[in-house]
């Protein structure tokens, strides 16, 4: 049974930093792309960042680009999402996802296979 368990989500004020993780169990981690995502209520879940299996790719939307890190330990089988600088525009649930069959870091929801539940990051102003 696969498994993506996040943590790290909390309220914060504007300016400061936030990290969170995701363990993964029940899957080969060092084969999946890892992806971040979040969601508003009544928007669309968006894509935040992404890492592939290697770490050699990496991709960022333009709206967290320069503040927000995306890393990875295949032997620890997490994938961090370092978040600085955060805005109120930064709070939403963050979402991590797997993607075992892409050979890019996809930034749409639709191939990631597997999802963790969430984890809520309020950033108040």
């Amino acid at each position: 049974q696969v498994q993506l368990v996040e943590s790290g989500g909390g309220l914060v004020q504007a300016g400061v930093s936030l990290g969170l993780s995701c363990a993964a169990s029940g899957l080969t981690f060092s084969r999946y792309t890892m992806g971040w995502f979040r969601q508003t209520p009544g928007k669309e879940r968006e894509f935040v960042a992404g890492i592939s299996w290697g770490s050699s790719r990496i991709r960022y939307a333009d709206s967290v680009k320069g503040r927000f890190t995306i890393s990875r330990d295949n032997a620890q089988n997490t994938v961090y999402l370092q978040m600085n600088s955060l805005k109120p525009e930064d709070t939403a649930v963050y979402y991590c996802a797997a993607d075992g069959t892409s050979a890019i870091v996809p930034a749409i929801p639709t191939p990631y296979e597997y999802w963790g539940q969430g984890t809520q990051v309020t950033v108040s102003s």
